[in-house]
């Protein structure tokens, strides 16, 4: 993680301005959603993307993939997903 030099203070309802600057460097119009993750004592603010996000575990990551153009899966969401599906089917069986 780099640092920006940027430092911004909290307003009374605990809200924080992105300087402009950053804003246009990493495509944050006016209502982008952003999602927020903690990670020990720090924020980590993302550009909210619902296709990447499984939906399985609810992993983001870009190893992801879209599955049948609307199925987002990771890695281990798909493993989880085909045990399951393979327990079921064996289960049918008896």
């Amino acid at each position: 993680m780099r640092t920006t030099g940027i430092v911004r203070k909290t307003d009374e309802l605990g809200r924080i301005t992105i300087p402009r600057e950053l804003r246009k460097i990493l495509g944050i119009e006016h209502k982008t959603p952003l999602e927020i993750f903690v990670e020990g004592e720090e924020i980590i603010l993302k550009k909210y993307d619902i296709w990447k996000a499984c939906a399985v575990t609810g992993k983001v990551s870009p190893s992801n993939k879209v599955y049948k153009g609307n199925v987002t899966l990771s890695p281990e969401g798909r493993d989880e997903l085909l045990l399951q599906l393979q327990s079921d089917k064996l289960l049918s069986k008896n």
